[in-house]
């Protein structure tokens, strides 16, 4: 089962590393979070196509409850990433993330399950998955700043809190059914936004991600994220609870294939993306691979 899990995380993370540059390169230019996040939640809809495959049912009221409040905490994780992208290097952003998102979903599995790491070995694994995340956001300017910290840690936090409910909701629901109710209320809450005169000034006015430039960019980045999103799901309803951790740990390989992505743009196209390469920053790059194949080693043997 290990394996399956562990393949199905993999792929997740590959497809959120393309989802991510994309967010970078929109977030770049006219778009703001506010409307970015309403046109990605009204993507959510697209779940829908799986409705043919499952037996379509309401699930208890307690359950939708948690639906609901699992969706809020999912769209107010994306809108508290996509706000620090804007502002700041997406490879810190999402690595800072992902560094201190094991640590959150460690503590919260233990208060509600009162769980931990099945082996010593697991729990080795961990630490050098955990240590490879965070080396692998340390750059040469460290901006450890508070308008950095907040919106970074915020989502961070909002985003292991969604692991948590989403285990919970699979616990209960066959992972479709689930899936779909989850990401319905995602959508319904996109359309909240239209509430704010502010919100709609800036979706609805004529630079936003849907003109000819940004348009192709956003189908492809959030196909990306839709896939990813998708496939951490269902490796989260696979995994045993004491090994959402491990699940979340294995994000450094996110910061891995983001890296690799972002270097490459970096020196055909220095002007596309503000990231600091260097000598240094490579080196730290690849100690910190090293410590997370050697951690992915560990949980596959």
């Amino acid at each position: 089962m290990i394996i399956t899990w562990l393949s199905v995380i993999i792929l997740a993370y590959f497809f959120f590393s393309l989802s991510s540059l994309g967010n970078k390169l929109i977030l770049a230019g006219p778009p703001k979070p506010n409307s970015y996040i309403f046109f990605v939640g009204l993507s959510n809809i697209l779940v829908l196509i799986f409705l043919p495959f499952i037996n379509f049912s309401i699930p208890g009221v307690s359950i939708l409850l948690l639906m609901m409040v699992e969706a809020v905490v999912f769209m107010g994780g994306l809108y508290a990433m996509y706000w620090a992208i804007e502002k700041y290097d997406v490879t810190k952003v999402v690595t800072t993330i992902g560094a201190t998102q094991p640590i959150f979903i460690f503590i919260l599995g233990w208060l509600v399950w009162n769980q931990s790491i099945v082996s010593k070995t697991n729990i080795f694994a961990f630490v050098l998955l955990l240590l490879g995340s965070i080396l692998i956001s340390v750059g040469k300017n460290r901006e450890a700043t508070r308008g950095y910290l907040k919106p970074t840690i915020i989502a961070s936090f909002l985003f292991a809190l969604d692991y948590i409910f989403s285990k919970f909701i699979f616990l209960s629901e066959p992972f479709l059914l689930g899936l779909i109710w989850m990401r319905m209320f995602a959508f319904i809450i996109a359309l909240l936004f239209l509430l704010s005169k502010k919100n709609r000034k800036d979706i609805f006015k004529k630079r936003n991600i849907l003109n000819k430039k940004t348009g192709i960019i956003f189908a492809f980045t959030n196909a990306s994220g839709g896939t990813a999103g998708i496939l951490q799901s269902y490796a989260i309803a696979l995994a045993p609870v004491a090994f959402l951790p491990i699940v979340n740990s294995l994000n450094g390989l996110q910061y891995v294939f983001l890296f690799f992505m972002t270097l490459f743009l970096t020196l055909l196209w220095p002007k596309l993306l503000r990231e600091e390469i260097s000598k240094k920053i490579i080196f730290q790059k690849i100690i910190s691979i090293i410590l997370i194949g050697s951690g992915l080693a560990l949980l596959v043997l």
